[in-house]
């Protein structure tokens, strides 16, 4: 496991990355893999009811649906965080065929409160957490034809899902793009270009083999400053 300490937005945060146990079933090395993070949380303070982002990754699509469902159980209710899941055979360097990148905040006030919002109708990841004036959003996805169209249909839906959320695009202060691997990384830069988002304060973009859906070309996450 990798654990990263940094300060960001004014507030402290910690990042856990950790491959599951090989030889275990995937369900079984997710949840000793939450474990292992909630005991690296632990002597900072905190605690997996500080989570506010779960990325979950999986060597191919069944993996994907087994770490998927850990992960409900374990980051339900007022635990539940904005999530994504991919498939990607790169992201391990061992055996083991499930992993977590978990992002942990400490809020500037003890009494601070979770907000998980769901989508309409609720799935199984929310559409967006709002903890200590900061808004974490899932990723976004689309089934159109083209990588290119699916780029523009993403933007759109954050339009909407920042007004929902009373944000908007003046207060991202990060984008991360997924995106299938091959992908013409500055075909998509330039559709942001287009749509006046290369100002976002920070743009990460990411590769890997698959998403959720089959027609999925790209999932974008955002962050953003509340109201």
């Amino acid at each position: 496991m990798e654990t990263k300490l940094f300060a960001w937005l004014g507030r402290e945060f910690v990042e856990i990355s950790g491959e599951g146990r090989s030889g275990a079933s995937v369900e079984t090395a997710t949840t000793e893999l939450f474990q292992k993070c909630a005991d690296t949380l632990s002597p900072l303070g905190l605690s997996l009811d500080n989570t506010v982002r779960i990325r979950v990754f999986a060597r191919d699509k069944q993996a994907r649906t087994d770490a998927t469902m850990v992960r409900s159980m374990i980051l339900s209710g007022s635990r539940r965080a904005a999530s994504s899941s991919f498939i990607s055979q790169d992201w391990f360097d061992s055996a083991g065929s499930g992993g977590l990148e978990l992002l942990a905040m400490k809020p500037l006030s003890s009494n601070a409160q979770r907000h998980p919002f769901d989508l309409e109708p609720p799935r199984n990841y929310l559409r967006y957490l709002e903890y200590d004036s900061v808004l974490f959003f899932s990723g976004f996805t689309s089934e159109a034809a083209t990588l290119e169209q699916q780029v523009r249909e993403v933007l759109t839906t954050l339009d909407d899902t920042f007004g929902k959320a009373k944000t908007d695009w003046s207060k991202v202060v990060k984008l991360s793009l997924i995106l299938q691997r091959g992908s013409n990384i500055h075909a998509v830069k330039r559709i942001l270009a287009q749509a006046n988002r290369l100002s976002v304060p920070e743009i990460e973009f990411t590769f890997v083999d698959g998403f959720a859906g089959a027609k999925y070309l790209v999932e974008i996450e955002a962050t953003a400053l509340g109201s």
